[in-house]
């Protein structure tokens, strides 16, 4: 693996911890009655996502799942318009319509979040079929959960993908639950990357807590995939620290799906405290340039929220713009 420098690691810090930031406030503005609809938060998934876009270009394609926001932080997504789509204002990315789980900016490669289980993984595929008709040079990358590796959508995505040696990588965050169903009983395999032997594609198992390894191993598979040689599934192990939505502790009462000691043991696997302490005590960085980075990733997150509240709702006409139709 070739060394990953200095400036690489600070910026994958930084957007780790905005992305913590961004979740952290969203679940607190959500709890207050302050954003509309349901918000699925990814606290404790930082990681794969950020390690996983960092090794992409702007050129190149993500599609991510209803659990998107840090997906989309990671691959360049902009702190104002991304909170005020979540407030439902006209300035949000999607001029308040699509709301929490349909966010995109074709601009930088985001083909939009997804409301629908498994529904990302073949659009990359269409995209990855397009860059490799085009001969663009362009990857995509599907972000999707452990759940939705057992929708018909990921074997004909990873089928056609492989077939036509198409440049897809496709991540799976397999934080153990899809929903409020553990995975291990719903789920044939121990590992997800194991049923990448069924579509003749290598599988690779990787601590989705390690900014680094994500990032490395997601570059080769990037590397790969523009040579032309096709598709890789890159299984993140990772967790959420939140339940499935923001609230659901009011309609599950109190019963728990997950014991309290699992949630605590990873927990202590934070991936910005693991960085924290890897990098300080090798000398790389000190806490001081850390502490730095949160006040102004604070900073930057709570002019985000003033921002959506500031900004105007959609008019009531404007729900008729944008709209199409096939004939």
């Amino acid at each position: 693996m070739a060394e990953v420098t200095k400036d690489k690691l600070l910026k994958m810090y930084r957007t780790m911890q905005t992305i913590r930031h961004f979740e952290e406030r969203l679940r607190d503005l959500f709890k207050e009655g302050k954003v509309p609809g349901f918000v699925h938060v990814s606290i404790g998934e930082e990681a794969s996502a950020t390690g996983a876009c960092a090794a992409l270009t702007d050129s190149d394609y993500i599609t991510s799942t209803h659990r998107g926001h840090g997906h989309l932080l990671a691959k360049g997504g902009r702190l104002k318009p991304m909170m005020a789509e979540l407030f439902g204002r006209k300035t949000g990315y999607c001029k308040g319509k699509g709301g929490s789980m349909h966010i995109a900016d074709f601009s930088i490669g985001i083909l939009g979040a997804n409301g629908i289980v498994g529904a990302g993984l073949p659009i990359a595929t269409g995209a990855g079929l397009a860059a490799k008709m085009r001969k663009s040079g362009q990857v995509a990358l599907c972000f999707f959960g452990d759940g939705a590796s057992n929708e018909g959508t990921f074997h004909e995505s990873l089928n056609i993908a492989s077939s036509w040696k198409l440049p897809v990588v496709y991540v799976c965050e397999n934080n153990l639950y899809g929903e409020f169903t553990a995975g291990k009983d719903v789920t044939s395999v121990k590992d997800i990357a194991d049923r990448a032997r069924g579509h003749d594609m290598p599988g690779i198992i990787i601590n989705g807590n390690d900014v680094v390894e994500v990032y490395e191993t997601v570059t080769e598979a990037v590397a790969r995939a523009r040579r032309g040689e096709g598709p890789t599934l890159i299984e993140c192990k990772t967790y959420r620290w939140e339940g499935h939505v923001v609230g659901e502790e009011g309609f599950l009462g109190k019963k728990s799906y997950r014991p309290a000691e699992e949630i605590a043991e990873w927990k202590k696997r934070c991936p910005l405290i693991s960085f924290e302490n890897r990098y300080t005590a090798n000398g790389m960085f000190n806490a001081a340039q850390l502490d730095a980075i949160k006040v102004e990733v604070k900073r930057e997150v709570d002019e985000a929220v003033q921002y959506a509240i500031d900004s105007p709702l959609p008019a009531p006409e404007d729900a008729l713009e944008d709209m199409f139709s096939v004939a």
